[in-house]
Formats: structure tokens, sequence, C-alpha cells
């Protein structure tokens, strides 16, 4: 992905040189808070929703720490992913929609900090918080997205940050709380299946994305559509719930299989249409 040198977004908030205790979830730390951050993978809204009664502990301040290049060289790739964004929903809205795309704010740091949705941390992933319209992401993310998931390459990374500002526009269309008001009334495996419907719709959303930077902005590269349909595949719900151990269990998921995350990627890519990537009416997800 070409993507030193261009244009920077201004919407991006970076805390990282603030420091940041470590977080804890429900009283888990180490081993287990990443078991839980394996299965809550891009849950993409609210991560409290899988963390029950004891919530996550926000950690404490940490000293100020001084960024490294690559911290450097990360946060400028975040930006200009961020910027592509924008422009490509700033032009996909006035085309389809004839309406006007309100960006959101990425929120970069490091270890933890503070949500209106509640204490993002390294072990909750990225994630969209609704509630004050930012994307939170601890770009050391993309080290376990490699590492650990097995989805290396920039592409891939560019791929975690569009699928966010995926539920972001999921969120400026009133799709999101129409969805997530229908979770708080139903039961927890109807509310789960709905969650499969967000998360893949985000997919499908970030699929627009990547055909628009291919089409428009001419930023992609040889092998980099692969990349992120790697990823799309190594976070399915299926494939998560295997690497940490366990045996899939459909009625748990959130997000959906490795299968369909690609696909409803490349329905979007293919189609490059907001109305095809309506996952709530689909016969078939």
């Amino acid at each position: 992905m070409q993507w030193r040198g261009r244009r920077e977004s201004s919407n991006i908030e970076d805390r990282r040189s603030m420091g940041g205790g470590a977080a804890r979830i429900g009283g888990i730390g180490g081993a287990g808070a990443i078991v839980v951050f394996l299965i809550a993978m891009f849950l993409g809204v609210d991560p409290s929703q899988l963390l029950g009664p004891g919530g996550m502990d926000q950690g404490t301040g940490g000293a100020p720490v001084e960024l490294t290049e690559q911290d450097k060289a990360e946060g400028q790739f975040v930006s200009v992913v961020l910027a592509d964004t924008e422009e490509i929903w700033t032009r996909v809205f006035k085309e389809q929609l004839n309406r006007t795309y309100t960006p959101a704010t990425l929120v970069l740091f490091k270890d933890a900090t503070p949500s209106a949705c509640g204490g993002a941390s390294e072990a909750t992933g990225p994630f969209y918080c609704p509630m004050d319209k930012k994307v939170y992401l601890d770009t050391g993310f993309f080290t376990t997205l490699h590492q650990r998931l097995g989805a290396s390459g920039d592409f891939a990374a560019a791929y975690v940050v569009a699928h966010e500002i995926g539920h972001h526009v999921q969120d400026e269309l009133g799709i999101l709380s129409k969805a997530n008001e229908i979770r708080q009334q139903v039961s927890q495996e109807e509310s789960n299946a709905i969650s499969v419907q967000i998360e893949l719709q985000a997919d499908c959303l970030s699929g627009i994305w990547a055909r628009e930077a291919a089409q428009t902005l001419g930023t992609i590269e040889r092998g980099d559509l692969e990349e992120a349909v790697n990823a799309a595949k190594q976070i399915g719900d299926d494939t998560l719930q295997r690497n940490a151990g366990q045996r899939p269990m459909p009625h748990t998921f959130t997000h959906g299989t490795s299968e369909q995350r690609s696909r409803w990627f490349m329905i979007g890519l293919q189609s490059g249409k907001l109305a095809d990537c309506d996952t709530f009416q689909a016969e078939n997800l």
C-alpha cells in the first residue's frame, strides 16, 4: 500500500505519549486477558458487552513515554488511512445518498485509556464507541494481528481501521443505534445474531473502501487486497475460538465466521454500493 508522504487526517487524537496503566478485564490480567481479547476481537462497538459484571479496570495513569520511530511511523500510517476513509466516505455519501459525511475521530493510545464506552486497552482490541463517535486503537494491535492472528501486511492493518470506520458509517446512517436498541430487548442468542449482522455489514463497508482506494486513490499495490481478505478470514469467530482452544459454538458468535467475513468484504469490494451491504435483509449471511 502506498501511504508514505501522503495527506494525513486532522481527526487524530494521539494519547500515546501520555502513557497508561495496564488495564485488567474483570480482574483478569495476562494470559486470561489475551483469551478474552481473542474471543472479543473486533466487537467494534462496546467491549464491555463481553466482560461481565466485573467490567474493565481502566488502569492508572502512567508516566509520560517517548514515542519510538516505529510508533511515529504507525501513527502516520493510521492517519493516512483515516484521511483516505474520510475522502472516500465523503464522496460515497454524496454520490449514493446525497448526504454529508461527518468524519469520526480516531484515538491512538498505549496500553489503556478511558472512553465513553468504558476503558479501552490492548486486551479489548480496536473498537468504535458510538457514545463519543471515536475509534480507539492501540497500534500495538498491528503486531498482534501479524504474530498471533496470521494477518500480515500494511493493507491488513488498514483494513482494521476501515472496519472500525465502517461502524461509524453505520452510526451516521442510524443503523447502529437501531440495531443496538433491539439487542437490548432480545435474548442473548438473538443479540449475538444481530451483532453478527452489524459486523458483517462493517466488513462489507470495508470492501467499498478498498474498492474506492483502488479505483480512485490509486494507492493499492499487488497483493494488498489479498492481505485484507486474509485478515477478514483470520478474525472469524470460528477461527478465533479454535485458536483459543475452544470448539466453535455458533450460538456465541458475535462477528461471523471466517467465510462470512471474507465473503461480505468481497461483496462490498465487487459492488461498491451501500445498498448491497444490507446484511439485515439478507436471506443468507
